[in-house]
């Protein structure tokens, strides 16, 4: 019952969240009871609690402890939602089964953006009351899809995680060598959309994660042939949007404008200073020189902003910057060290041979894949982090913690 209702809350989320978190959370209270023994024992499980005792006493004596407290929400449930649903995804099939949950709603996610942008869809006030979304016109902002969402870069992210996952099962699909065209097709069809989509966010963060995915996808399967087209596609786009005039104005007639336009930031010239990410960022680190350890709260970084600068602004578009301020540096390094820890022995899971006489049996090569294809998602969550914070929409930031959750799982399950 819990494996069946996990999915379906998955499959669910970014159209229905309101459905889809009450799943999700009926799932964790249900699997705790079930798993506490290997709850209790896990290292990480420990390091998440500690993790969550330190933001309460750093909500405490934050500069505004209203503001804090609310943070809090964006941690420490997931904290929770972690512990209960990583016991559930001890195989590959299992993750398999999650891929498919997490892609397929991506297709009428694009369906709806491009209604969105080409023909002003606009949902009823009924929608949003019920599903907790609205559709509106053009995107927010204006001319750039939102889809579902409330903003674009929401959007992208979510269709870079779907975008790798589609591209993970399509050749996890293709080396089954069965006859399941179907699937194939069905893959391919989503790939297109979330391509077509991400373009339409005109996210320069979203469009470098999937050009690197490409690549990475290509390298690890060793397709020289396609790292060499892809590169030398970059290097056009490249050439357009930043080199010398020397064969610029040639190549810009290959590439589309709104890509050149955008990469080269000629499409928004004039935004005020406070805007600029180089601006946010020097601000955090001042105040991480302030206080270092204890840090300022959860979701001060907007009203401290504000007040040097008489500029609202929600985030410093740099997650660790932003934890290393409002939480300090050793409450950042812990939650790096867990998470990192996490990676770490994934992809040690995926490199490991087996010798004679072992055990312990690695994964099979298409098994590997799709805890590589895991791996590759959640990086890509890290690093449009690294340029933007995404922990503020609440699907993103669950389908975040649940692809951490999968690799955890395996992780556990080959131990």
């Amino acid at each position: 019952m819990s494996n069946s209702l996990f999915y379906v809350s998955v499959a669910i989320l970014p159209l229905f969240p309101a459905l889809g978190i009450v799943g999700l959370l009926w799932v964790m209270i249900s699997s705790l009871p079930l798993h506490l023994p290997q709850v209790i024992s896990s290292k990480i499980n420990w390091g998440w609690g500690i993790l969550a005792v330190w933001l309460g006493i750093n909500s405490y004596f934050a500069a505004q402890p209203r503001e804090a407290w609310l943070g809090v929400a964006n941690f420490v449930p997931f904290f929770g939602l972690f512990v209960g649903i990583s016991p559930l995804l001890d195989s590959v099939n299992k993750l398999r089964r999650l891929a498919w949950c997490l892609v397929i709603p991506s297709f009428p996610v694009v369906v709806l953006g491009l209604g969105q942008l080409w023909l002003n869809w606009n949902s009823p006030p009924l929608v949003k009351t019920i599903l907790g979304w609205e559709l509106i016109p053009q995107g927010v902002p204006e001319g750039r899809m939102s889809s579902v969402f409330i903003y674009v870069n929401f959007l992208a992210v979510y269709l870079a995680i779907a975008f790798i996952l589609s591209l993970g099962l399509w050749l996890d699909s293709w080396q089954e060598k069965t006859n399941l065209k179907w699937r194939l097709l069905l893959l391919t069809t989503i790939i297109f959309a979330d391509s077509m989509g991400l373009a339409l966010t005109s996210s320069r963060n979203a469009w470098g994660i999937a050009f690197v995915g490409f690549m990475v996808f290509a390298l690890y399967l060793g397709w020289n042939w396609l790292v060499y087209g892809v590169i030398g596609a970059g290097i056009s786009v490249f050439w357009a949007s930043f080199a010398p005039k020397l064969g610029q104005e040639w190549i810009r007639t290959i590439v589309p404008e709104f890509i050149w336009g955008r990469l080269s930031d000629q499409m928004y010239p004039d935004r005020p200073l406070e805007t600029l990410r180089i601006t946010q960022w020097q601000f955090c680190w001042e105040k991480i020189q302030e206080k270092p350890v204890m840090g300022w709260g959860l979701r001060n970084f907007t009203p401290l902003y504000q007040e040097k600068t008489n500029f609202w602004f929600g985030h410093p578009h740099n997650l660790f910057l932003m934890l290393g301020m409002e939480i300090g540096i050793i409450a950042t390094i812990l939650l790096c060290l867990i998470v990192g820890g996490i990676m770490v022995n994934a992809i040690h899971c995926i490199s490991l041979q087996k010798h004679e006489g072992d055990f312990y049996a690695p994964p099979l090569q298409q098994d590997r894949l799709i805890i590589f294809t895991y791996i590759m998602a959640f990086g890509s969550c890290v690093l449009f982090n690294s340029l933007d914070v995404t922990i503020f929409d609440l699907r993103v930031n669950t389908i975040s913690w649940i692809l951490l959750a999968g690799i955890h799982g395996i992780n556990s399950w080959y131990k």
